[in-house]
């Protein structure tokens, strides 16, 4: 995958090109806060390294993709939601998925049915 792909919504958020609300960022990951909350905490979580989605993650994406969820889960010891939360990949347009750029969603402070969606 490369690093930045120019049409890419999240890409150029990233980049400073679009606008968003930052919440954390690293060398090697992104996180902002969603602009369609669905949960008091509703955040974004994705790697500085464009990654179309799950579907076309390969091996060497593994360490990427896994990272966003150990960002994810800092994020939420900070916000105090660690007792019970959601990291969602949505994958593919049928799951709802609207930007291709591999992004987790960190999803709590409130209580969480089963089964989502």
């Amino acid at each position: 995958m490369s690093d930045y792909e120019p049409g890419c919504l999240f890409c150029r958020v990233i980049r400073g090109e679009a606008p968003s609300k930052k919440v954390y960022e690293d060398d090697r990951t992104f996180a902002f806060q969603d602009i369609s909350p669905q949960a008091p905490t509703h955040i974004l979580v994705i790697p500085k390294r464009h990654i179309r989605g799950l579907n076309e993650a390969r091996p060497e994406d593994s360490a990427d993709v896994g990272y966003c969820h150990v960002v994810a889960a800092k994020l939420a010891r900070e916000r105090g939601i660690e007792n019970g939360y959601r990291t969602v990949l949505n994958v593919g347009r049928g799951a709802g998925q609207s930007v291709f750029h591999l992004h987790v969603h960190l999803i709590g402070g409130r209580r969480l049915g089963w089964p989502p969606g």
